[in-house]
């Protein structure tokens, strides 16, 4: 039907319809709604997104729209989702691109099914909510990590994957494969001649830039790959803007965007080196060591050639460092903090404490088991002592939580003139809990596990709050970094 330019301005045309009518109905997504141009795509059947556009099929837009509109706009607003959460930057972490791009679909999709506006309002089939009702139980909330980590780590039944695959679908994900670099041997080709072809043959050969875009192809290599870059901090910056409405708002669990301020609390935590933070609680001490920075090899070399075996300038047998030398950690055993959560706790400190380069051979490690009071106190001088009490670690109270006496331990015990070199303390918690008012003069982080329901909205604002960092591919899980 028409020609190529009557069909690009009529999909356009339909595609600002959706956008408005997604505007008028939600405020709030306005920066959302005007980061993406629209651009005809003739290699797809369909509509999708490289985060840089909105990609359509001009005669399927049509179609669509003269018999089920509201399509178009949850279409939009699932893309939307994708570019929020920034599935497409993450997709090449993820081995299994069928699954990856699954979860990405629920994701989107059991945000879009929370919303309470009209535009996007459907009847939801049995199925559907028979699926969100066994993954809010075993996930919580819907992110698309948490979900290919589930997925991954159960028994893969394909034929339901492939059933849900079919029901929560809504786009063309064939994009983001472009956005993927290529190797370097293929980027050569795409930019270098063949071999005995003049540049002016290749330059003949080639079509302009312009007639690549009007026949539906993607720009070139590098100028694609340096948008995608800029797209994906601006849509960084455009979650954190709706996070930040969401809460002026008062959006709370529950409401019509409840749902979405959940997930994008989640996907917006800035992700931090843990042993970077740790270098927080370092002090400069010297240790045993060859001082290599303060090794001169010419002097050295000299006295060896002119003198025979006497050496003129020998290595430092001590070196000065700055590493971690007291630390108290607070381990959280009450009842809402589960089981396997702390266990994981301890197994992730005890890879970070066995690293020689944050600490140093021989260290004041405090541990504390508390809940609503302090149950146990562990001294460890080694951090291979801290393997052996992860390893032995048993689970002493279980009521409610009060961090309160965490805090006063240690204030009466500097009283008494101990815990003179402690710089830091980590309390690693779910968050419920009383926490105190007066800030401490040493380093205090909460650390919460992502992958656990967590309350973190009544940290105190002079504390640190971390959050584990998950690792992609069901991969097993280090304290390697941490999110905050």
């Amino acid at each position: 039907m028409g020609n190529r330019v009557e069909l690009e301005q009529m999909g356009k045309k339909i595609l600002e319809v959706i956008r408005n009518e997604l505007f008028l109905s939600m405020h709030f997504m306005g920066p959302a709604l005007n980061s993406l141009d629209l651009q005809m795509d003739l290699w797809t059947k369909t509509i999708g997104t490289d985060a840089v556009s909105v990609r359509f099929n001009p005669n399927y837009l049509y179609a669509v729209y003269l018999e089920h509109p509201y399509r178009l706009d949850r279409a939009y607003m699932h893309m939307l989702m994708h570019c929020l959460f920034r599935h497409m930057f993450s997709s090449d972490l993820y081995g299994e691109r069928d699954l990856w791009d699954l979860c990405c679909d629920i994701a989107a999709e059991a945000v879009v099914d929370s919303m309470d506006v009209p535009v996007l309002n459907v009847v939801l089939t049995d199925y559907r909510e028979a699926v969100y009702e066994d993954l809010n139980r075993e996930v919580g909330v819907l992110t698309a990590e948490r979900l290919y980590r589930y997925f991954t780590s159960r028994h893969r039944d394909y034929d339901e994957e492939a059933r849900m695959a079919f029901e929560f679908a809504c786009d063309d994900h064939s994009f983001w494969d472009r956005m993927e670099k290529v190797p370097r041997e293929d980027n050569e080709k795409q930019e270098k001649p063949p071999a005995g072809m003049p540049p002016q043959a290749q330059d003949t050969e080639e079509e302009p830039e312009e007639k690549q875009q009007e026949s539906g192809e993607i720009p070139p290599l590098t100028v694609r790959l340096h948008q995608v870059k800029e797209k994906q901090e601006e849509w960084e910056k455009n979650a954190r803007k709706i996070q930040i409405e969401l809460e002026t708002r008062g959006s709370k669990k529950g409401s019509r965007e409840g749902e979405l301020h959940r997930v994008l609390a989640l996907e917006n935590r800035k992700r931090t080196d843990f042993r970077e933070y740790l270098q927080k609680f370092s002090v400069v001490r010297e240790e045993p060591g060859i001082d290599m920075d303060a090794f001169d090899y010419g002097y050295y070399n000299y006295g060896m050639q002119m003198y025979g075996n006497m050496p003129l300038f020998e290595e430092l047998e001590y070196r000065e460092a700055k590493k971690v030398e007291e630390l108290v950690i607070a381990v959280d055993t009450s009842m809402s903090c589960q089981d396997s959560l702390v266990q994981k706790f301890l197994n992730d400190t005890a890879v970070i404490l066995s690293d020689a380069e944050s600490f140093f051979q021989r260290v004041q490690i405090h541990i504390i088991e508390c809940d609503e009071k302090v149950q146990k106190v562990v001294f460890l001088e080694s951090p291979k002592d801290m393997e052996k009490y992860a390893k032995a670690f048993h689970v002493h109270g279980g009521g409610g939580t009060d961090f309160r006496p965490v805090f006063r331990y240690i204030t009466e015990k500097q009283r008494q003139g101990e815990m003179t070199g402690l710089r830091g303390l980590l309390y690693f918690t779910d968050g419920f809990g009383t926490y105190p008012e007066e800030p401490t003069p040493y380093e205090t982080a909460f650390v919460f596990h992502r992958e656990e329901e967590m309350d973190d909205a009544e940290v105190p604002g002079w504390a640190m709050k971390l959050f584990v960092k998950a690792e992609p591919d069901h991969a097993p899980e280090t304290f390697r970094g941490a999110e905050q």
